[in-house]
């Protein structure tokens, strides 16, 4: 069985996969002051509650933006599942052409995604993760990573907001039913809605445009699949983007590993802080 886990800033995704089927998936909120026994129990537990061994996993992947969990994460899995985890970009490279000027520069979760998406939707393609940050990934024709645009995230919009703005309120994040709000709550609701799908069609019509015709638009991320019922240029919503992408890699690139298994004594690890 293998284990893959997206390390977002926000949450750490997990997703246990049975040959190409996934058995289940469970969320822990990313947080560089747990210890790696808070972590790896938290862990157990959710294999736990799947009804799955934890000695079933023989192998597990990592893709994260968040370096300084990965000391805790990486020990977690070594000592609870006692598997070594790859992780993309250092163990593992994702396979996809990176035209960025400075290809360390690009998120691991931002090409693994285009991995996913390749594979499953065809190309090109505009791929717009929308979580605490929204990012816009382009794949040409080719399937080379273009590059991009980011966007601060409508959660993190509407927290600054209510922080900023001391008349304001928190509220939930819905689309009332006409711009026109007619209290405070239903004008903050109508603005961050329809401005946030504003943005959506302004960045995806650019980057269609600049990919040179019509580009399949994949929304993965926390809130892909509300925005897309908001905007029509978005052509699939995939929340597991991201996972499936993590396994393809590991599939494609297992015949370069002798095995993650580990056995005796599990000793801490550093772990560079590039990572």
């Amino acid at each position: 069985m293998l284990l893959t886990i997206d390390v977002g800033n926000t949450n750490m995704v997990f997703g246990l996969y049975e040959g190409e089927k996934l058995r289940g998936t469970f969320r822990i909120s990313t947080n560089a002051e747990r210890t790696s026994d808070e972590l790896g129990m938290q862990i157990s537990q959710y294999y736990h509650f799947h009804g799955i061994d934890r000695a079933e996993t023989d192998a597990a992947i990592i893709a994260s933006v968040v370096p300084p969990v990965m000391y805790t994460l990486i020990n977690a899995i070594r000592k609870y599942l006692r598997v070594q985890p790859l992780v993309v970009g250092r163990d593992v490279d994702t396979g996809v052409a990176n035209r960025y000027n400075n290809p360390r520069e690009v998120g691991a979760d931002r090409l693994v995604n285009a991995v996913s998406a390749i594979r499953k939707y065809g190309k090109p393609l505009i791929i717009v993760d929308i979580g605490t940050a929204t990012t816009f990934d382009a794949v040409d024709e080719t399937g080379a990573y273009q590059g991009g645009a980011i966007f601060p995230g409508i959660k993190v919009a509407m927290e600054a907001l209510f922080l900023k703005a001391s008349k304001l309120p928190r509220v939930n994040i819905e689309r009332p039913e006409k711009a026109i709000g007619k209290t405070t709550v239903q004008s903050m609701q109508s603005g961050a809605v329809r401005g946030y799908v504003g943005a959506l069609t302004g960045i995806i019509t650019d980057m269609q445009q600049e990919l040179g015709g019509k580009a399949c638009v994949v929304a993965t991320g926390g809130m892909g699949r509300m925005m897309a019922e908001y905007c029509p240029l978005i052509n699939e919503v995939d929340p597991n983007l991201t996972l499936e992408g993590l396994r393809l890699i590991y599939e494609d690139n297992r015949a370069s590993f002798d095995g993650c298994r580990l056995d005796g004594e599990i000793s801490l690890i550093e772990v560079p802080e590039d990572n």
